[in-house]
């Protein structure tokens, strides 16, 4: 027996959490999404995981090049998240007018923000519509004393320093 799924949604709402963007590249198609399930897994190796949608080109993108970057976003990237959280149609480029960087692997990461994961795909594990990918971190960068962008209950928010 399961909750309806509108009653499940409306009570996640309220787990408040930082706000990422996970980013792939495959022979020069880039694309990525604001995503909400993301953690750290394990340290020794370095996993992070991401939950992805499998309707969704960056899912498919994820896939064939086997490899993600995360970029954890600054407080005033509030107008990032919302670009890369799908208000605009999956198949416009959500990097245009975005500055970019890359690490290892190639995948693109959001300049400006605060944390960046660049992984390998080391499993990938069907749940419902969604995918949980593994990631194997092969690079990070981060940078100190930014504020993080959070977001709960549909609206964003930043740690006071």
């Amino acid at each position: 027996m399961s909750i309806n799924e509108t009653i499940f949604r409306q009570t996640m709402r309220f787990w408040t959490t930082g706000v990422a963007i996970v980013t792939t590249n495959f022979e020069g198609n880039r694309h990525g999404m604001t995503v909400s399930s993301f953690s750290s897994i394990s340290v020794d190796p370095p996993v992070i995981m991401v939950s992805i949608n499998q309707n969704t080109r960056t899912y498919q993108l994820m896939k064939k090049s086997g490899v993600f970057g995360v970029t954890i976003l600054e407080s005033s990237q509030q107008h990032t998240s919302d670009k890369f959280a799908g208000l605009i149609p999956e198949d416009t480029d959500r990097f245009a007018g975005i500055e970019t960087e890359t690490l290892t692997t190639g995948a693109p990461f959001i300049s400006g923000g605060i944390a960046f994961l660049d992984c390998k795909i080391s499993q990938a594990v069907d749940v419902g519509h969604n995918t949980v990918f593994f990631g194997e971190v092969v690079d990070a960068k981060y940078q100190e004393d930014l504020i993080p962008l959070l977001y709960s209950n549909r609206t964003y928010g930043s740690l006071h320093k």
